[in-house]
């Protein structure tokens, strides 16, 4: 490996959405594939200090890295397309930038200069970038900026790149993503929102190496030079990224067009052979030849939304995949569920899965959702809320605790089964207080769960405030619900099951934030399997 990390910038123009994530992803996937040192990082233009506290209609999911970091949902797409763990490095917000200029600036370490945009915002965001690159653990750092070019908040971020390119020279390169429109009634491509894209570009003192185009149409290769003449780049580094069916075919496409090749040569590195894609292509041939079907359903409040349970959908996928079939996934929307309609919505289903969030709206639907998968022995997982869920369900309709809640929902509950953590009961500040991050959990070695996983400890991350209440661990364990999971060191009750149902686990911790292309999670792997017995009991092709 040559001396020195390299810096790759992955920028956004024309729309947002285009997939900066999905392309950044790509090229790590490729470049790591040809045994070099990659990670990569997102800067969010946003002021919130992280994405903690956001709502999923505005950013949709939370994702949580194993060192407790609340971060932005590319960083999922990070992990599963490379299995290298990201952390509170990887994600950096225009929130944590100003808050560490501000302490800065009260702690007087400015000695009493005006503290401006450029250069203290700006340095700041530098130091930043390349603070990864500075531990000599990487020889590819690439930065994912966020939002489009142009947009206000994003201009410190861009300024700080025009500043990078120049003090890293060669070592620094930009790949800039734009869309290529089809107007249908023209029947035609159109390159100028590229062009205007690459000029603003421009205008801000930088110069894209390689334009990555989204399109839904093949580009002529005609247009392509055109693009490459008006926008300054070598034709070859016009690269088109066509919607393709699975975002995982996409590392494969940007291959063929040689994008981890042109990132080398600009790099001035050396292009030797091709990236060891074997284990990807595989995942790829499971994925096309996939016969027959699961149907699951996925209950939660938030279904309408895309990304709301990003790192669920994809490890249902890659669970599917891994069990030789193709996922019908299906979103049963909670607060739409009831004791009318129930068997209307899940009927169908080979397994469900009762989704984690927060809060009261949509919760009755949920217990209506378990009590009946429950009684009619559907494989069934729960997750954060959703095992709580589970836990409550069980005391109302088994152990006769009608009021049976959560303080989170109801604090006068007589029956409080799911209790705020003793140490957060003086907690008022919403943000980063929660248990977050990846904690041992000890599994009983006869349960599902430890056969699931075949191990009986595993490590996997948390983010929430209330517990299982221990006080009634051993009502919930005469009756039938078995607490199979524990933090070793507090004791706290993780894994909840019901032994004599197929398949009826609840995880408090989130198993799929480390459920990943290369290495899905087993006990996601063992629900599909039980579903797709269960179909099959049940006749169905």
């Amino acid at each position: 490996m040559q001396a020195g990390t390299k810096y790759i910038f992955v920028t956004g123009g024309v729309v947002s959405s285009l997939g900066k994530g999905i392309i950044s992803s790509s090229l790590a996937n490729l470049l790591k594939a040809r045994g070099y040192r990659v990670t990569i990082q997102k800067f969010d233009p946003y002021i919130n200090i992280d994405p903690g506290t956001l709502n999923p209609y505005e950013h949709g999911e939370c994702y949580v890295t194993a060192d407790g970091h609340e971060a932005d949902l590319d960083l999922g797409h990070y992990e599963r397309f490379t299995d290298i763990q990201t952390s509170r490095a990887n994600n950096v917000t225009t929130g944590r930038i100003y808050q560490s200029v501000i302490d800065k600036e009260r702690r007087g370490d400015y000695l009493g200069k005006t503290v401006q945009i450029i250069p203290h915002i700006t340095d700041e965001i530098k130091r930043n970038v390349k603070l990864l690159g500075n531990t000599g653990k990487f020889d590819f750092v690439i930065t994912e900026i966020g939002g489009t070019v142009g947009d206000i908040e994003s201009l410190p971020f861009i300024e700080s790149v025009r500043q990078l390119k120049w003090d890293l020279g060669d070592d620094c390169i930009c790949v800039h993503l734009t869309y290529m429109p089809f107007i249908k009634a023209a029947q035609e491509l159109k390159t100028k929102p590229t062009q205007h894209s690459v000029k603003m570009l421009q205008e801000a003192g930088i110069q894209p190496d390689i334009l990555v185009l989204r399109t839904e149409k093949e580009i002529p290769a005609e247009m392509r030079r055109k693009i490459a003449l008006f926008c300054n780049v070598q034709p070859d580094a016009v690269i088109q990224c066509i919607d393709a069916p699975s975002i995982y075919e996409v590392p494969m496409l940007m291959h063929e067009q040689h994008i981890d090749e042109l990132v080398l040569r600009k790099a001035g590195m050396k292009v030797d052979g091709e990236p060891d894609m074997e284990p990807w292509k595989r995942f790829l041939s499971r994925m096309n030849n996939a016969s027959g079907t699961v149907t699951i359903g996925l209950v939660g409040k938030y279904v309408e939304l895309q990304d709301a349970y990003k790192s669920i959908d994809e490890a249902l996928f890659q669970a599917a995949t891994y069990n030789g079939v193709k996922l019908d996934l299906r979103f049963v929307h909670s607060e739409k569920v009831n004791g009318g309609n129930v068997d209307e919505l899940l009927a169908d289903m080979d397994g469900v899965i009762v989704a984690p969030g927060f809060g009261q709206r949509g919760i009755e639907g949920k217990f209506v959702a378990l009590k009946w998968c429950r009684e009619h022995d559907v494989p069934t997982f729960g997750i954060c809320l959703g095992m709580q869920c589970m836990v409550i369900e069980f005391a109302r309709n088994v152990l006769g605790m009608a009021e049976a809640n959560s303080t989170e929902m109801n604090p006068t509950t007589p029956y409080n089964v799911i209790d705020l953590m003793e140490e957060q009961k003086s907690i008022s500040n919403m943000g980063g207080t929660m248990r977050l991050g990846a904690y041992t959990c000890r599994l009983k070695e006869d349960s599902r769960a430890a056969k699931a996983y075949g191990s009986t400890e595993v490590n996997e991350r948390h983010r929430h405030r209330f517990e299982f209440n221990g006080d009634y661990r051993e009502r919930f364990e005469t009756a039938g619900m078995r607490c199979v999971g524990e933090n070793p060191e507090t004791g706290l009750v993780e894994v909840v099951e019901l032994p004599d149902k197929r398949w009826f686990i609840g995880t408090q911790y989130h198993p799929e934030y480390s459920s990943t292309v290369l290495h899905p999670n087993p006990i996601f792997i063992d629900f599909v399997s039980a579903a797709i017995a269960y179909r099959k009991e049940k006749g169905v092709k």
